[in-house]
């Protein structure tokens, strides 16, 4: 009677353990990443993306990724600009990533708010949902987005007005945070100043304006209005990764197979193992008490 009785306090013990270890991989792995990804759909796989009237290029643009426009037809300056994937015009192909991009759009603007921040330049921010509460969204100088070693933390900024990005600004990343797992949500349109940095899917509802030299990694697609172009580089075929500590964004890497979801908490694997433990010893005592 005590062997059962302690065999039986035990595995309560032991399952009680679990349960908190779980608990706390939930709580860690929640802190980490923030909000959920936004889903993309058919218009992931679009650098630009446009509605009405053109997507125009000045200069030497190149883009990584797919080009497309709808209802609108009219792409410019490919050549001399080069694109590295497929132009659609007024398609089923673009119209559907336009449908698809709409849904992206009101998804990110109904995500509820972590803090508001109407001005970004010289921030560091944990994964979360930033609103510019009722101004222009400006970023001067550098945003530093901190992954907490999550590669799929997320961040969503809701711009209730423009977004404007001054010359020479940048948006950093470091400890895993993912440019695939960065969003604008922009409810009127964008601007990228000259010589810039950008990092993130930019989802304006009206125009985008990328000034001379930018770099985006990420995508610029506008549902209503024009994109803009000037001797620029866009990339959406692969995701930029920040390292460790305050490595600078042109020492970080590309990695093609990084794309947004869920990753364990390093305690739920921790759990496993300790399941797996315990399972062991409780098939060993049964046997010492059959013997």
């Amino acid at each position: 009677m005590t062997t059962t009785r302690f065999r039986s306090a035990r595995l309560l013990l032991s399952a009680g353990t679990i349960a908190m270890i779980a608990m706390l991989g939930a709580v860690q792995l929640a802190a980490a990443t923030g909000p959920a990804t936004v889903g993309l759909g058919t218009a992931a796989p679009f650098a630009v993306l446009a509605g009405t009237p053109s997507i125009a290029s000045t200069g030497a643009t190149v883009i990584n990724g797919n080009v497309g426009i709808s209802p609108a037809a009219a792409v410019t300056g490919f050549p001399p600009g080069i694109v590295h994937g497929t132009i659609h015009k007024a398609d089923a192909v673009a119209l559907q990533a336009q449908t698809d991009l709409t849904t992206a759009y009101t998804d990110a603007a109904g995500r509820p708010v972590t803090a508001t921040h109407g001005t970004l330049g010289g921030l560091t921010l944990a994964p979360g949902v930033y609103n510019a509460g009722g101004v222009v969204l400006g970023l001067t100088g550098t945003l530093t987005l901190d992954g907490k070693n999550d590669p799929n933390s997320v961040w969503i900024f809701q711009a209730t007005s423009a977004l404007v990005t001054a010359s020479s600004s940048s948006v950093k990343l470091i400890n895993g945070a993912s440019s695939c797992n960065v969003f604008w949500q922009v409810t009127s349109s964008a601007t990228l100043g000259s010589g810039s940095t950008f990092v993130g899917t930019i989802l304006a509802l009206t125009s985008i304006t990328v000034k001379s030299g930018v770099t985006v990694h990420g995508r610029a697609l506008a549902r209503n209005g024009l994109v803009s172009l000037i001797n620029d580089r866009i990339t959406s075929s692969t995701c930029f990764k920040g390292g460790g500590g305050t490595t600078p964004p042109a020492t970080d890497t590309l990695l093609s197979s990084d794309t947004p979801g869920s990753v364990p908490s390093p305690l739920f694997f921790a759990g496993v193992f300790l399941v797996a433990f315990l399972a062991v010893n409780r098939t060993r005592a049964r046997a010492k008490d059959q013997r």
